[in-house]
């Protein structure tokens, strides 16, 4: 389990990360911790927030580096390299919250039918991930606030991994859940 004071260190990682990419002054890191924590593996994503809109968002769901890296690397793809943006501008910096998303394992979720998948599916607790063949997608827990309707929140994930809206009900689709602790700059 990751405490509020050790994902504040991270955020703050994620935040230098980027002001050096930009070529803008940092300083060191204001939080001093035992620094263990950040060997840990774990799946994790960088969302950037401007004006409460969406700024970028990148992440890796099955762990790979551990924190000390993959917070630095993450924060740099979301705030440089989301294709749905262009790279972050130095005049953006301040005006960006960052949130970090530390991923449980994903788990199998089993379901017989589309009724059995929407009532089963947490909203706003639930990150979900769908995949058919080479298509795959996935939505964080938090995106459940801007589409709070099972029906529409799995419509709008199979539209993302490149299927038909209606995917979800046809069936043959796999599907795993996991959750997040989430960390966030914003108040």
């Amino acid at each position: 389990m990751i405490s509020d004071k050790q994902g504040q260190m991270l955020l703050e990682m994620a935040r230098i990360s980027i002001a050096e990419k930009l070529g803008l002054p940092v300083g060191k890191p204001r939080i001093e911790l035992d620094h263990s924590f950040l060997e840990i593996k774990l799946g994790l994503f960088v969302t950037l927030h401007k004006n409460s809109r969406l700024r970028g968002c990148i992440g890796v769901i099955e762990p790979v580096e551990p924190l000390k890296t993959g917070v630095k690397e993450i924060a740099r793809l979301a705030a440089f390299k989301d294709s749905r943006f262009s790279p972050l501008a130095r005049d953006e910096f301040d005006q960006v919250d960052l949130e970090i998303s530390l991923l449980s394992l994903p788990e199998k979720f089993e379901y017989d039918g589309e009724n059995e998948l929407l009532q089963r599916l947490v909203p706003f607790k639930d990150g979900v991930i769908i995949k058919q063949g080479s298509n795959q997608a996935t939505f964080l827990p938090q995106v459940w606030e801007q589409l709070p309707d099972p029906a529409s929140f799995l419509s709008q994930l199979c539209i993302k991994a490149g299927l038909d809206a209606d995917e979800w009900a046809k069936g043959g689709l796999t599907v795993h859940t996991y959750r997040v602790h989430l960390f966030s700059e914003k108040k």
